[in-house]
């Protein structure tokens, strides 16, 4: 679980801090976004299930990985290309890990397969919110049409039950994340959106 964290950490943290670079801000407004983003998510799920200190106030490397990745982002962000379409595929992975493992803590911490589910999405879109709120944005989940929550709760949906039903944590993990990454990059790709309520003819 170790390395599933740090490495949602490390693709949220990158996200977060394509997210400063496209708003301009110096090294420490790039390092601080991509810190809050990569940990926030990780932060709510250990409050809410209890887990406290949260990892990251116990083990350095989830407070290394994040800042790494601030600093490797401002240093490094021409050779990632065009910058909004870098934060859509770092937010993506981010996403899918960390739906999977904030529903794989969930159940190892006794948790059902629904409360693993619902933890997932919370871990899942918890650092973007905390990202898009300090960058002035509306959270991604919230836009109109969007598709974010959705692939989200599947991956997590896939390995809570999937646990729940004694699959091996690998297949889960795996699983869970590919269906959340891909769903979403396709629905970036393809201009897919969740559905509205249909209106009333008046």
């Amino acid at each position: 679980m170790v390395i599933l964290d740090l490495l949602a950490i490390l693709v949220f943290g990158i996200s977060g801090g394509l997210t400063a670079v496209r708003m301009r801000l110096d090294i420490v407004g790039v390092v601080v976004l991509s810190m809050v983003t990569g940990l926030g998510g990780g932060w709510i799920r250990d409050v809410l299930i209890g887990a406290t200190p949260p990892a990251a106030l116990v083990d350095w490397r989830y407070l290394v990985t994040p800042f790494a990745a601030g600093v490797a982002t401002f240093f490094l962000h021409p050779a990632l290309g065009r910058v909004e379409r870098a934060i859509n595929v770092f937010d993506a992975f981010g996403l899918g890990l960390f739906s999977v493992a904030g529903a794989v803590t969930a159940t190892e911490h006794g948790l059902g397969p629904l409360p693993a589910t619902v933890l997932g999405l919370v871990t899942g879109v918890g650092g973007g919110v905390l990202r898009d709120v300090l960058a002035g944005r509306v959270p991604t989940i919230l836009r109109k049409g969007e598709l974010y929550a959705v692939p989200a709760t599947t991956g997590a949906a896939i390995a809570g039950v999937g646990l729940h039903l004694g699959a091996p944590t690998s297949v889960v993990v795996v699983l869970g994340a590919a269906v959340t990454i891909i769903w979403r990059l396709l629905a970036i790709w393809r201009g897919w959106t969740a559905p509205e309520p249909v209106r009333s003819r008046d």
